[in-house]
């Protein structure tokens, strides 16, 4: 069975640079430099993502809240506690 992690972060985009800042209220705040109009955000978010964790763009996936600032994010071949290692 592959290892995937769940996660849930809260974005806030249109920022100077695109970056993961931390955990706040139980989310992970990432900022991103795109604006959210025609997906840009969303993209720009699993593009950070997956360079973050080393693993493919197809392997992250918003599972919900494609259209609001809180998104709840599946990262495939991704173990959590490889997660919680890489977030540190």
């Amino acid at each position: 069975m592959k290892n995937f992690a769940i996660l849930n972060v809260r974005v806030v985009p249109r920022t100077s640079r695109s970056e993961i800042v931390g955990f706040h209220d139980g989310a992970l705040k990432i900022r991103l430099a795109a604006a959210p109009v025609d997906g840009a955000a969303n993209a720009e978010l699993i593009k950070l993502l997956a360079k973050k964790f080393g693993v493919a763009k197809s392997d992250v996936s918003i599972v919900s809240g494609e259209t609001s600032r809180t998104k709840r994010i599946r990262i495939n071949n991704l173990s959590q506690s490889r997660f919680e290692a890489l977030i540190k």
